[in-house]
């Protein structure tokens, strides 16, 4: 990870926002590229269905299938438990379901932040019933230290500390996940807490 600094200072739409870069996007790009290739040498003899889950893993999801050199396929979930707050509330709704069947395919469930870990292990149990030959996690971010629920994480992109972030895909009340990089949100936006 990396401090602010030269380079990775936030865009000046965002910076009355935004704290510290967590993760800057340069850095962000050679990891999901160092993912990928592990996939891609993990799966060679049967690609997996990468599941990724709305909307804050769509830009992970997208850099990440680009750089899996297998003929992977593609879904996507919509689940719910933040709504506009800063922290979960523990309650999971699916709001898009999958349009495939998953009995007997490899699924690699991409996930763009772990913390509590309540809401994906609702989504393991809940694809886990569908019969896949395996299911595992690929999640950009884990942070340290908020797991209520121990999780079994193939794949994690990198450990944060236990801090509210937003870009890369995530959000604060539907903003700045157009950010190149993971920043530390500080506000001033008006969100439940």
């Amino acid at each position: 990870m990396t401090n602010a600094g030269e380079g990775h200072a936030p865009p000046a739409w965002a910076a009355h926002a935004l704290g510290n870069v967590v993760v800057d996007g340069d850095t962000l790009a050679a990891r999901v590229a160092e993912l990928g290739r592990k996939i891609t040498e993990d799966y060679s003899t049967d690609p997996p269905l990468l599941v990724g889950v709305l909307k804050g893993a769509m830009l992970f999801m997208s850099d990440l299938a680009r750089s899996i050199e297998l003929p992977v396929e593609v879904d996507f979930m919509a689940v719910s438990s933040y709504g506009t707050a800063t922290s979960t509330s523990g309650v999971v709704r699916i709001v898009k379901d999958l349009d495939v069947d998953l009995k007997d395919r490899h699924v690699l469930v991409v996930e763009d932040i772990v913390d509590s870990g309540l809401t994906l292990n609702y989504l393991r149990r809940y694809l886990g019933a569908r019969g896949p030959a395996s299911l595992e996690v690929c999640a950009l971010l884990l942070k340290e230290g908020e797991q209520r629920v121990t999780q079994s994480l193939k794949y994690v992109g990198f450990t944060i500390p236990s801090t509210f972030v937003v870009g890369y895909g995530l959000d604060v009340g539907e903003r700045f996940r157009n950010l190149q990089g993971v920043y530390t949100y500080v506000g001033p936006e008006s969100v439940d807490q």
